[in-house]
């Protein structure tokens, strides 16, 4: 599912525009991250979690020499589904 039929089942089910339910949705996810880039963790109960992770930096190689380079550390998004969400896939 990509956003545009994101917004069509959120329409559909709610009786909102399409345009209302682009804009909430834009602004639920900028708010998210926004939130990440502070450092802050979002959760949603029953959904998951978001919060950033910090990874280590680590030895590489580049496909295209072989050689050997360091990639440095960083930090990056994560996601940890909620336990409805794992329920529901599984």
């Amino acid at each position: 599912m990509n956003k545009a039929e994101l917004v069509e089942k959120v329409a559909s089910q709610t009786g909102l525009t399409k345009k209302t339910c682009r804009e909430t949705i834009d602004v639920v996810t900028s708010t998210i991250t926004e939130s990440l880039a502070r450092g802050e963790k979002v959760t949603l109960v029953g959904f998951g979690t978001f919060k950033v992770r910090k990874r280590k930096a680590r030895q590489g190689r580049n496909p295209q020499t072989g050689k050997e380079i360091q990639i440095p550390a960083k930090e990056v998004p994560k996601f940890e589904p909620g336990k409805n969400l794992k329920e529901a896939v599984a």
